[in-house]
Protein backbone atom coordinates (compact mmCIF):
# COMPACT_ATOMS: atom_id res chain seq x y z
CA UNK A 1 0.00 0.00 0.00
CA UNK A 2 3.07 2.38 0.47
CA UNK A 3 2.88 3.35 -3.33
CA UNK A 4 -0.70 2.67 -4.18
CA UNK A 5 -2.99 3.52 -1.58
CA UNK A 6 -6.43 5.35 -2.36
CA UNK A 7 -6.49 8.86 -1.70
CA UNK A 8 -9.64 10.15 -0.15
CA UNK A 9 -11.35 13.45 0.53
CA UNK A 10 -13.58 14.62 3.14
CA UNK A 11 -16.44 17.48 3.83
CA UNK A 12 -15.10 17.86 7.53
CA UNK A 13 -13.57 16.00 10.23
CA UNK A 14 -16.88 14.10 10.96
CA UNK A 15 -17.82 12.84 7.44
CA UNK A 16 -17.25 9.79 5.92
CA UNK A 17 -14.37 10.20 3.17
CA UNK A 18 -14.65 9.55 -0.50
CA UNK A 19 -12.39 7.09 -2.28
CA UNK A 20 -10.67 9.63 -5.21
CA UNK A 21 -10.32 7.52 -8.42
CA UNK A 22 -6.94 8.71 -9.43
CA UNK A 23 -5.10 6.03 -7.54
CA UNK A 24 -6.81 2.46 -7.59
CA UNK A 25 -5.69 -0.40 -5.34
CA UNK A 26 -7.96 -3.50 -4.77
CA UNK A 27 -9.67 -2.47 -1.30
CA UNK A 28 -8.48 -3.85 1.81
CA UNK A 29 -10.36 -6.00 4.06
CA UNK A 30 -10.66 -6.07 7.69
CA UNK A 31 -9.98 -9.71 8.18
CA UNK A 32 -6.95 -9.58 6.16
CA UNK A 33 -5.41 -6.79 8.11
CA UNK A 34 -6.70 -7.62 11.74
CA UNK A 35 -3.87 -9.53 13.12
CA UNK A 36 -1.68 -6.10 11.69
CA UNK A 37 -3.83 -3.90 13.75
CA UNK A 38 -3.78 -6.38 16.69
CA UNK A 39 -0.39 -5.91 16.85
CA UNK A 40 0.19 -2.39 16.13
CA UNK A 41 -2.99 -1.39 18.63
CA UNK A 42 -1.49 -3.86 21.44
CA UNK A 43 1.62 -1.70 20.92
CA UNK A 44 -0.03 1.47 21.80
CA UNK A 45 -1.69 -0.25 24.50
CA UNK A 46 1.16 -1.41 26.01
CA UNK A 47 2.69 2.26 25.81
CA UNK A 48 -0.32 3.63 27.37
CA UNK A 49 -0.78 1.33 29.76
CA UNK A 50 3.23 2.17 30.85
CA UNK A 51 2.32 6.11 31.37
CA UNK A 52 0.01 5.43 33.94
CA UNK A 53 0.11 2.22 35.80
CA UNK A 54 3.74 3.53 37.81
CA UNK A 55 1.36 5.99 39.67
CA UNK A 56 -0.29 3.51 42.18
CA UNK A 57 2.89 1.69 42.52
CA UNK A 58 4.88 5.28 43.21
CA UNK A 59 4.47 4.48 47.31
CA UNK A 60 5.86 1.58 46.97
CA UNK A 61 8.57 1.88 44.92
CA UNK A 62 9.54 4.94 47.40
CA UNK A 63 9.47 2.68 50.57
CA UNK A 64 11.60 -0.32 49.02
CA UNK A 65 14.17 2.18 46.96
CA UNK A 66 14.52 4.43 49.75
CA UNK A 67 13.29 7.07 46.86
CA UNK A 68 12.47 10.59 47.50
CA UNK A 69 10.04 12.40 45.89
CA UNK A 70 12.03 14.29 43.28
CA UNK A 71 13.35 10.78 42.14
CA UNK A 72 9.85 9.59 42.32
CA UNK A 73 8.72 12.44 39.73
CA UNK A 74 11.45 11.39 37.46
CA UNK A 75 10.61 7.41 37.54
CA UNK A 76 6.93 8.55 36.95
CA UNK A 77 7.95 11.49 34.16
CA UNK A 78 11.27 10.54 32.69
CA UNK A 79 9.25 8.01 30.56
CA UNK A 80 6.31 10.81 29.22
CA UNK A 81 9.47 13.16 29.06
CA UNK A 82 12.00 10.67 26.57
CA UNK A 83 8.30 9.49 24.81
CA UNK A 84 7.13 13.13 23.96
CA UNK A 85 10.81 14.44 22.91
CA UNK A 86 11.60 11.98 20.67
CA UNK A 87 8.13 11.42 19.12
CA UNK A 88 8.67 13.00 15.85
CA UNK A 89 12.56 11.68 15.38
CA UNK A 90 10.90 8.29 15.85
CA UNK A 91 8.09 9.13 12.69
CA UNK A 92 10.88 10.58 10.57
CA UNK A 93 13.15 7.71 11.28
CA UNK A 94 9.74 5.08 10.08
CA UNK A 95 9.88 7.28 7.13
CA UNK A 96 13.36 6.58 6.13
CA UNK A 97 14.14 2.98 7.60
CA UNK A 98 10.64 1.53 7.66
CA UNK A 99 8.03 1.69 9.46
CA UNK A 100 8.14 -2.37 9.87
CA UNK A 101 11.59 -2.01 11.09
CA UNK A 102 11.39 1.01 13.69
CA UNK A 103 8.21 -0.53 15.08
CA UNK A 104 9.82 -4.10 15.89
CA UNK A 105 13.18 -1.80 17.18
CA UNK A 106 11.32 0.26 19.13
CA UNK A 107 9.05 -2.89 20.69
CA UNK A 108 12.14 -4.51 21.12
CA UNK A 109 14.16 -1.67 22.97
CA UNK A 110 10.76 -1.15 25.49
CA UNK A 111 10.16 -4.49 25.84
CA UNK A 112 14.14 -4.95 27.14
CA UNK A 113 13.79 -1.41 29.25
CA UNK A 114 10.72 -2.92 30.55
CA UNK A 115 12.57 -6.18 32.30
CA UNK A 116 15.77 -3.88 33.39
CA UNK A 117 12.99 -1.95 35.01
CA UNK A 118 11.70 -4.64 36.50
CA UNK A 119 14.90 -6.10 37.92
CA UNK A 120 16.44 -2.59 38.96
CA UNK A 121 18.09 -2.47 42.31
CA UNK A 122 18.36 1.31 42.89
CA UNK A 123 16.23 3.96 42.04
CA UNK A 124 18.90 5.47 39.82
CA UNK A 125 18.43 2.55 37.43
CA UNK A 126 15.45 2.72 37.40
CA UNK A 127 15.12 6.37 36.25
CA UNK A 128 17.59 5.26 33.57
CA UNK A 129 15.71 2.64 32.16
CA UNK A 130 12.44 4.77 32.39
CA UNK A 131 13.99 6.63 30.22
CA UNK A 132 15.00 4.10 27.88
CA UNK A 133 11.34 2.88 27.87
CA UNK A 134 9.99 6.59 26.61
CA UNK A 135 12.43 5.97 23.83
CA UNK A 136 11.35 2.65 22.64
CA UNK A 137 7.41 4.03 22.79
CA UNK A 138 8.84 7.23 20.87
CA UNK A 139 10.21 4.57 18.44
CA UNK A 140 7.39 2.71 18.03
CA UNK A 141 4.27 4.42 18.36
CA UNK A 142 4.33 7.00 15.62
CA UNK A 143 4.40 4.20 13.08
CA UNK A 144 1.10 3.05 14.54
CA UNK A 145 -0.85 5.95 12.98
CA UNK A 146 1.88 5.39 10.01
CA UNK A 147 0.77 1.67 9.52
CA UNK A 148 -3.00 2.49 9.68
CA UNK A 149 -2.59 4.97 7.22
CA UNK A 150 -0.72 3.58 4.40
CA UNK A 151 -1.97 -0.10 4.98
CA UNK A 152 -6.45 0.81 5.43
CA UNK A 153 -8.27 2.41 2.77
CA UNK A 154 -11.81 4.47 3.18
CA UNK A 155 -14.40 2.55 5.70
CA UNK A 156 -11.81 0.10 6.88
CA UNK A 157 -9.39 3.22 7.53
CA UNK A 158 -11.94 5.28 9.88
CA UNK A 159 -12.73 1.67 11.39
CA UNK A 160 -9.28 1.07 12.28
CA UNK A 161 -9.16 4.45 13.50
CA UNK A 162 -12.21 4.59 15.20
CA UNK A 163 -10.28 1.53 17.45
CA UNK A 164 -7.14 3.50 17.40
CA UNK A 165 -8.87 5.78 19.22
CA UNK A 166 -10.85 3.46 21.74
CA UNK A 167 -7.40 2.19 22.90
CA UNK A 168 -6.07 5.35 23.66
CA UNK A 169 -9.25 5.92 26.43
CA UNK A 170 -8.99 2.44 27.79
CA UNK A 171 -5.27 2.60 28.32
CA UNK A 172 -5.52 5.04 30.68
CA UNK A 173 -7.81 4.00 32.71
CA UNK A 174 -6.51 0.35 32.65
CA UNK A 175 -3.08 1.30 33.26
CA UNK A 176 -4.66 2.79 36.62
CA UNK A 177 -6.77 -0.42 37.45
CA UNK A 178 -3.94 -3.01 36.55
CA UNK A 179 -1.57 -0.87 38.25
CA UNK A 180 -3.75 -1.26 41.52
CA UNK A 181 -4.10 -5.06 40.96
CA UNK A 182 -0.68 -5.87 40.38
CA UNK A 183 0.39 -4.09 43.85
CA UNK A 184 -2.35 -4.97 45.99
CA UNK A 185 -1.57 -8.69 45.18
CA UNK A 186 1.99 -8.65 45.75
CA UNK A 187 3.02 -11.22 43.44
CA UNK A 188 5.61 -13.68 45.43
CA UNK A 189 6.66 -11.20 47.22
CA UNK A 190 7.98 -8.97 44.24
CA UNK A 191 5.76 -5.80 45.32
CA UNK A 192 5.86 -3.06 42.80
CA UNK A 193 7.84 -5.13 39.75
CA UNK A 194 5.49 -6.68 38.29
CA UNK A 195 3.82 -3.09 36.89
CA UNK A 196 7.08 -3.35 34.88
CA UNK A 197 7.24 -6.84 33.92
CA UNK A 198 4.07 -7.36 33.25
CA UNK A 199 5.20 -5.44 29.50
CA UNK A 200 8.02 -8.45 28.99
CA UNK A 201 5.68 -11.55 27.75
CA UNK A 202 3.43 -8.81 25.92
CA UNK A 203 6.08 -7.37 24.19
CA UNK A 204 8.08 -10.86 23.33
CA UNK A 205 4.03 -12.04 21.73
CA UNK A 206 3.55 -8.61 19.79
CA UNK A 207 7.50 -9.15 18.64
CA UNK A 208 6.69 -13.05 16.99
CA UNK A 209 4.04 -11.75 15.60
CA UNK A 210 4.99 -8.74 14.05
CA UNK A 211 7.70 -10.08 12.51
CA UNK A 212 4.72 -12.27 10.46
CA UNK A 213 2.24 -9.82 9.79
CA UNK A 214 3.45 -6.35 9.82
CA UNK A 215 4.08 -5.52 5.67
CA UNK A 216 7.58 -5.59 4.71
CA UNK A 217 9.15 -2.01 4.11
CA UNK A 218 9.93 -1.02 0.56
CA UNK A 219 13.17 -1.62 -0.71
CA UNK A 220 15.50 1.41 -0.41
CA UNK A 221 15.52 2.59 -3.75
CA UNK A 222 11.39 3.29 -3.50
CA UNK A 223 11.52 4.45 0.10
CA UNK A 224 11.58 8.33 1.40
CA UNK A 225 14.69 9.47 1.48
CA UNK A 226 14.28 12.79 2.94
CA UNK A 227 16.60 14.28 5.21
CA UNK A 228 16.35 14.16 9.20
CA UNK A 229 17.13 17.93 9.15
CA UNK A 230 18.85 17.85 12.04
CA UNK A 231 18.84 21.14 12.94
CA UNK A 232 15.24 21.21 13.21
CA UNK A 233 15.10 17.97 15.26
CA UNK A 234 17.68 19.95 17.76
CA UNK A 235 15.65 22.98 18.19
CA UNK A 236 12.55 20.90 18.29
CA UNK A 237 13.46 19.10 20.67
CA UNK A 238 15.36 21.37 22.84
CA UNK A 239 11.54 23.29 22.45
CA UNK A 240 9.85 20.26 23.97
CA UNK A 241 12.27 19.04 26.39
CA UNK A 242 12.17 22.82 27.70
CA UNK A 243 8.29 22.76 27.65
CA UNK A 244 7.52 19.24 29.26
CA UNK A 245 10.62 19.02 32.66
CA UNK A 246 9.18 22.07 33.74
CA UNK A 247 5.77 20.85 33.46
CA UNK A 248 6.17 17.47 35.32
CA UNK A 249 8.78 18.51 38.44
CA UNK A 250 7.28 21.99 38.44
CA UNK A 251 4.39 21.08 41.08
CA UNK A 252 6.68 18.58 42.90
CA UNK A 253 9.14 21.16 43.71
CA UNK A 254 7.10 23.94 44.07
CA UNK A 255 6.98 26.06 40.74
CA UNK A 256 10.73 27.39 41.15
CA UNK A 257 11.74 30.47 38.95
CA UNK A 258 14.07 27.75 37.16
CA UNK A 259 10.86 25.92 35.80
CA UNK A 260 9.39 29.35 34.40
CA UNK A 261 12.31 30.78 32.42
CA UNK A 262 12.30 27.07 31.31
CA UNK A 263 8.58 27.41 29.93
CA UNK A 264 9.21 31.28 28.41
CA UNK A 265 12.54 29.38 27.09
CA UNK A 266 10.37 26.83 25.26
CA UNK A 267 8.22 29.42 23.28
CA UNK A 268 11.32 31.53 22.12
CA UNK A 269 13.11 28.06 20.82
CA UNK A 270 9.81 27.37 19.39
CA UNK A 271 9.59 30.18 17.48
CA UNK A 272 12.92 30.11 16.29
CA UNK A 273 12.12 26.19 15.12
CA UNK A 274 9.34 27.51 12.80
CA UNK A 275 11.25 30.39 11.37
CA UNK A 276 14.05 27.64 10.31
CA UNK A 277 11.91 25.43 8.87
CA UNK A 278 10.01 27.80 7.29
CA UNK A 279 12.87 29.44 5.66
CA UNK A 280 14.17 25.76 5.04
CA UNK A 281 10.74 24.88 2.95
CA UNK A 282 11.11 28.30 1.24
CA UNK A 283 15.48 27.30 -0.06
CA UNK A 284 13.85 23.77 -1.30
CA UNK A 285 14.85 21.83 1.59
CA UNK A 286 13.46 19.07 3.38
CA UNK A 287 12.05 20.39 6.65
CA UNK A 288 10.80 18.28 10.00
CA UNK A 289 7.64 18.89 9.21
CA UNK A 290 6.02 19.37 5.49
CA UNK A 291 4.60 22.93 5.95
CA UNK A 292 1.99 21.37 3.75
CA UNK A 293 0.72 18.88 6.39
CA UNK A 294 0.44 21.99 8.79
CA UNK A 295 -1.53 23.56 5.81
CA UNK A 296 -3.99 20.62 5.15
CA UNK A 297 -7.45 21.53 5.61
CA UNK A 298 -8.56 20.88 9.69
CA UNK A 299 -5.08 20.13 10.50
CA UNK A 300 -4.87 23.38 12.61
CA UNK A 301 -8.80 23.02 13.93
CA UNK A 302 -7.16 19.11 14.66
CA UNK A 303 -4.28 20.15 16.77
CA UNK A 304 -6.60 22.73 18.96
CA UNK A 305 -9.31 19.71 19.49
CA UNK A 306 -7.17 17.05 20.11
CA UNK A 307 -4.30 19.32 22.55
CA UNK A 308 -8.05 20.35 24.57
CA UNK A 309 -9.48 16.64 24.41
CA UNK A 310 -6.30 15.39 26.05
CA UNK A 311 -6.00 18.39 28.70
CA UNK A 312 -9.33 17.60 29.91
CA UNK A 313 -8.81 13.85 29.98
CA UNK A 314 -4.93 14.22 31.88
CA UNK A 315 -6.55 16.89 34.22
CA UNK A 316 -9.51 15.39 34.87
CA UNK A 317 -8.05 11.73 35.65
CA UNK A 318 -5.11 13.43 37.59
CA UNK A 319 -7.28 15.87 40.21
CA UNK A 320 -10.15 13.07 40.51
CA UNK A 321 -7.67 10.25 41.31
CA UNK A 322 -6.08 12.57 43.94
CA UNK A 323 -9.72 13.31 45.73
CA UNK A 324 -10.98 9.72 45.20
CA UNK A 325 -7.45 8.26 46.94
CA UNK A 326 -6.60 11.47 49.18
CA UNK A 327 -9.63 12.88 49.70
CA UNK A 328 -12.26 10.01 50.04
CA UNK A 329 -9.38 7.30 51.08
CA UNK A 330 -10.22 4.81 48.38
CA UNK A 331 -7.40 2.31 47.92
CA UNK A 332 -5.52 1.71 44.74
CA UNK A 333 -7.65 -0.95 43.31
CA UNK A 334 -10.88 1.09 43.87
CA UNK A 335 -9.38 4.18 42.76
CA UNK A 336 -8.72 2.49 39.15
CA UNK A 337 -12.10 0.99 38.70
CA UNK A 338 -13.54 4.58 39.44
CA UNK A 339 -12.52 5.31 36.01
CA UNK A 340 -14.07 2.20 34.26
CA UNK A 341 -17.16 3.96 33.21
CA UNK A 342 -15.38 6.49 31.42
CA UNK A 343 -12.86 4.40 29.70
CA UNK A 344 -15.63 2.06 28.77
CA UNK A 345 -17.89 4.81 27.36
CA UNK A 346 -15.08 6.26 25.76
CA UNK A 347 -14.25 3.03 24.07
CA UNK A 348 -17.80 2.67 22.69
CA UNK A 349 -18.70 5.66 21.12
CA UNK A 350 -15.21 5.50 19.20
CA UNK A 351 -15.85 2.35 18.11
CA UNK A 352 -19.54 3.23 17.33
CA UNK A 353 -19.69 7.07 16.15
CA UNK A 354 -19.64 6.43 12.43
CA UNK A 355 -22.62 4.34 12.24
CA UNK A 356 -24.78 6.87 13.87
CA UNK A 357 -26.71 9.15 11.10
CA UNK A 358 -25.02 11.19 8.35
CA UNK A 359 -27.13 13.97 9.64
CA UNK A 360 -25.38 14.32 12.67
CA UNK A 361 -21.79 13.79 11.94
CA UNK A 362 -20.43 17.09 11.64
CA UNK A 363 -21.88 18.83 14.60
CA UNK A 364 -20.48 15.50 16.90
CA UNK A 365 -17.48 17.22 17.93
CA UNK A 366 -18.19 20.25 18.99
CA UNK A 367 -21.31 18.84 20.83
CA UNK A 368 -18.62 16.10 22.56
CA UNK A 369 -17.30 19.19 24.39
CA UNK A 370 -20.44 20.42 24.94
CA UNK A 371 -21.19 16.90 26.69
CA UNK A 372 -17.40 17.07 28.60
CA UNK A 373 -18.35 20.57 29.66
CA UNK A 374 -21.26 19.60 31.56
CA UNK A 375 -20.11 16.32 32.86
CA UNK A 376 -17.05 17.16 34.43
CA UNK A 377 -19.00 19.90 35.63
CA UNK A 378 -21.50 17.55 37.21
CA UNK A 379 -18.66 15.46 38.66
CA UNK A 380 -17.37 18.59 40.78
CA UNK A 381 -21.06 19.07 41.83
CA UNK A 382 -22.09 15.62 42.39
CA UNK A 383 -18.94 15.22 44.71
CA UNK A 384 -19.17 18.11 46.45
CA UNK A 385 -19.69 18.22 50.26
CA UNK A 386 -17.20 15.15 50.45
CA UNK A 387 -19.83 12.09 49.52
CA UNK A 388 -18.89 9.63 46.77
CA UNK A 389 -21.86 10.78 44.57
CA UNK A 390 -24.00 7.63 44.46
CA UNK A 391 -25.63 6.37 40.77
CA UNK A 392 -25.00 9.75 39.73
CA UNK A 393 -21.60 10.29 39.55
CA UNK A 394 -21.27 7.21 37.65
CA UNK A 395 -23.94 8.83 34.99
CA UNK A 396 -21.19 11.65 34.81
CA UNK A 397 -18.39 9.52 34.43
CA UNK A 398 -20.23 7.94 31.05
CA UNK A 399 -20.93 11.62 30.27
CA UNK A 400 -17.22 12.34 29.93
CA UNK A 401 -16.21 9.61 28.71
CA UNK A 402 -18.76 10.23 25.58
CA UNK A 403 -17.73 13.59 25.32
CA UNK A 404 -14.11 13.43 25.02
CA UNK A 405 -14.91 10.31 22.31
CA UNK A 406 -16.50 12.84 20.31
CA UNK A 407 -14.34 15.25 20.65
CA UNK A 408 -11.21 12.77 19.65
CA UNK A 409 -12.56 10.48 17.18
CA UNK A 410 -14.25 12.71 14.63
CA UNK A 411 -11.17 14.74 14.77
CA UNK A 412 -8.47 12.27 14.80
CA UNK A 413 -10.26 10.74 11.82
CA UNK A 414 -11.20 14.09 9.58
CA UNK A 415 -7.34 15.20 10.26
CA UNK A 416 -6.16 12.04 8.89
CA UNK A 417 -8.62 11.21 6.04
CA UNK A 418 -6.60 13.30 3.39
CA UNK A 419 -3.22 13.24 4.52
CA UNK A 420 -1.22 11.83 1.54
CA UNK A 421 0.62 8.85 2.06
CA UNK A 422 3.71 10.46 1.66
CA UNK A 423 2.99 12.56 4.43
CA UNK A 424 1.53 9.89 6.77
CA UNK A 425 4.64 10.17 9.07
CA UNK A 426 4.66 13.72 9.55
CA UNK A 427 1.26 14.16 10.28
CA UNK A 428 1.71 10.91 12.68
CA UNK A 429 4.48 12.44 14.76
CA UNK A 430 3.03 16.04 14.66
CA UNK A 431 -0.55 14.60 16.07
CA UNK A 432 1.36 12.02 18.54
CA UNK A 433 3.29 14.54 19.69
CA UNK A 434 0.22 17.00 20.34
CA UNK A 435 -1.57 14.44 22.25
CA UNK A 436 0.98 13.87 25.01
CA UNK A 437 1.84 17.92 25.09
CA UNK A 438 -1.75 17.92 25.98
CA UNK A 439 -2.02 15.55 28.68
CA UNK A 440 1.22 16.81 30.12
CA UNK A 441 -0.34 20.31 30.33
CA UNK A 442 -3.44 19.04 31.86
CA UNK A 443 -2.10 17.18 34.58
CA UNK A 444 0.43 20.07 34.98
CA UNK A 445 -1.94 23.01 35.28
CA UNK A 446 -5.25 21.88 36.82
CA UNK A 447 -3.47 19.66 39.28
CA UNK A 448 -1.61 22.72 40.53
CA UNK A 449 -5.01 23.89 40.32
CA UNK A 450 -6.37 21.08 42.47
CA UNK A 451 -3.48 21.07 44.63
CA UNK A 452 -2.89 24.62 45.29
CA UNK A 453 -6.92 25.12 46.46
CA UNK A 454 -6.55 21.96 48.70
CA UNK A 455 -3.21 23.62 50.33
CA UNK A 456 -5.52 27.00 50.55
CA UNK A 457 -8.42 25.15 52.63
CA UNK A 458 -6.00 23.37 54.71
CA UNK A 459 -5.78 19.94 55.75
CA UNK A 460 -6.45 17.13 52.98
CA UNK A 461 -9.44 16.14 54.19
CA UNK A 462 -12.82 14.77 52.26
CA UNK A 463 -14.77 18.19 52.40
CA UNK A 464 -11.70 20.52 51.26
CA UNK A 465 -10.78 17.88 48.82
CA UNK A 466 -14.31 18.13 47.70
CA UNK A 467 -14.15 21.86 47.35
CA UNK A 468 -10.97 21.98 45.57
CA UNK A 469 -12.13 19.30 43.15
CA UNK A 470 -15.47 21.47 42.13
CA UNK A 471 -12.90 24.15 41.63
CA UNK A 472 -11.22 22.03 39.08
CA UNK A 473 -13.97 20.84 37.58
CA UNK A 474 -15.39 23.92 36.52
CA UNK A 475 -12.15 24.96 35.13
CA UNK A 476 -12.28 21.63 32.80
CA UNK A 477 -15.66 22.63 32.08
CA UNK A 478 -14.57 26.05 30.70
CA UNK A 479 -11.67 24.34 28.81
CA UNK A 480 -14.24 22.41 26.95
CA UNK A 481 -16.31 25.04 26.41
CA UNK A 482 -13.86 26.91 25.37
CA UNK A 483 -12.52 24.75 22.72
CA UNK A 484 -16.07 23.96 21.05
CA UNK A 485 -16.75 27.57 20.64
CA UNK A 486 -12.79 28.38 19.10
CA UNK A 487 -13.50 25.24 16.69
CA UNK A 488 -16.83 27.04 15.32
CA UNK A 489 -14.86 30.02 14.51
CA UNK A 490 -11.86 28.19 12.83
CA UNK A 491 -14.50 26.73 11.01
CA UNK A 492 -16.49 29.53 9.72
CA UNK A 493 -12.86 31.20 8.42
Amino acid sequence: MLDGMTTTASTGPGSAPVPSPAISEAPTTDNRHRPLLAVVLGAQFMALLDVFIVNVAAPTIGTELHASGADLQLVIAGYAITYSVLLITGARLGERLGHRRVHLAGLVLFTAASLACGLAQGVTELIVFRLAQGAGSALMIPQVLSLIQRTFTGESRARALGAYTAVLATGAAAGQVLGGVLVSADLFGTGWRPVFLVNVPVGAVLLAVGRRVLPPDPTPGRRQRRGLDLPGLVLLGAAVSLFTVPLVLGQEQDWPLWSWLSLTASAVVFALFCGYESRLARRGGTPLIAPRVLRHPGMGLAVLRILAVMAVNGGFLFALTLHVQGGLGFSALRAGLTFAPTAVVFGLVGLTWRRWPASWQRVLAPAGFWLSALSVAGVGLVLDGGGDGGVLVYVAYAGVGAGLALGFSPTLTGALATVRPEDAADASGLLATVTQLGQLTGVAVFGTLFLNRVESLGAFEAYTSAEALLACMFALAGTAAAAAVSGLVLRRR
